[in-house]
């Protein structure tokens, strides 16, 4: 699971802040990393929302990163919030 080690050196984590951020123990994730144990299908779907890719691109049977619906929904919902905000303070100058 090269694809692990990638995406959590990518966002500078350590092993131990994806096992706090995902439930998955530590030694584990090692064991992902140097290929000893492959993920289960729970342990693939917590990586691959905590790193915002598909679990194909973990298991290298894709190479596009490409975003989850959700993550995609929270950031219009980001948007929409940061809109509405601006159009507040834009009617508050006229």
């Amino acid at each position: 699971m090269n694809r692990i080690r990638e995406l959590r050196e990518d966002k500078d984590l350590r092993q131990l802040d994806v096992s706090n951020a995902t439930g998955i123990d530590q030694r584990t994730l090692s064991n992902y990393e140097t290929e000893k144990t492959l993920p289960d299908s729970y342990a693939l779907i917590k990586l691959a929302d905590f790193f915002d890719v598909s679990t194909d691109y973990i298991l290298c049977r894709d190479n596009s990163k490409t975003a989850s619906v959700n993550s995609l929904i929270k950031e219009v919902q980001a948007m929409q919030k940061s809109l509405t905000h601006i159009y507040e303070e834009l009617k508050k100058l006229q």
